[in-house]
């Protein structure tokens, strides 16, 4: 398959294209960087510099690689693009990657439709409880929550969101868990390793 990989270069983009090349799959991945398009080659991708919140240059990225699925794994999390991490105040620390789940999503989706792309696999969270209504156990089918009046409630707003729109054109949504370690929130290692 031709694979486009929209944020290549971030914690779980760096690891997931050199799984697809490995399976025979021709990639395309994103950055946000024309810095790391050495780091792209080097996973065995084509790397093109994309703006997720250009519409346009989205389009543009689609339309040239010409793929059969795009994975969106766009965030902007790291302590470039949003400074040192401030789990305190994810509305702030989070804005950036908030409008990269909103818009930089319609930018993908839109792309997608007019290139005529199949499969569209985005990238959702898990980590927070589902509704606080019924039993214990929650099924796909529970409304999560998005925790109004709290400073997290933009980004489970778009996390909800992005669940919402990738599933409503029959694309899938993985939600993952919280990720640390070498080159992710480098932060929460420190805290592990506190207890």
């Amino acid at each position: 398959m031709r694979v486009f990989v929209a944020g290549g270069t971030g914690v779980l983009g760096r690891r997931l294209v050199p799984r697809l090349v490995a399976r025979g799959h021709r990639v395309t991945a994103t950055t946000t960087s024309a810095a790391r398009l050495d780091l792209l080659a080097g996973l065995g991708a084509e790397g093109v510099v994309m703006d997720g919140l250009d519409a346009v240059a989205v389009g543009e990225a689609v339309a040239a690689a010409r793929p059969d699925t795009i994975v969106h794994q766009m965030t902007a999390i790291s302590p470039a693009h949003a400074g040192k991490p401030d789990l305190k105040h994810p509305d702030r620390w989070f804005a950036l990657t908030n409008r990269l789940r909103t818009e930089g999503t319609d930018h993908l989706l839109a792309a997608a439709e007019a290139t005529g792309v199949p499969h569209v696999v985005a990238q959702g969270y898990a980590s927070w409880n589902g509704i606080r209504e019924g039993g214990w156990v929650k099924t796909e089918e529970d409304p999560l929550d998005l925790l109004e009046g709290t400073a997290a409630h933009a980004g489970l707003k778009a996390l909800s969101r992005v669940e919402d729109v990738v599933l409503g054109v029959g694309g899938a949504v993985l939600r993952y868990g919280a990720f640390y370690g070498p080159g992710a929130v480098d932060d929460q290692v420190e805290l592990v390793r506190k207890r």
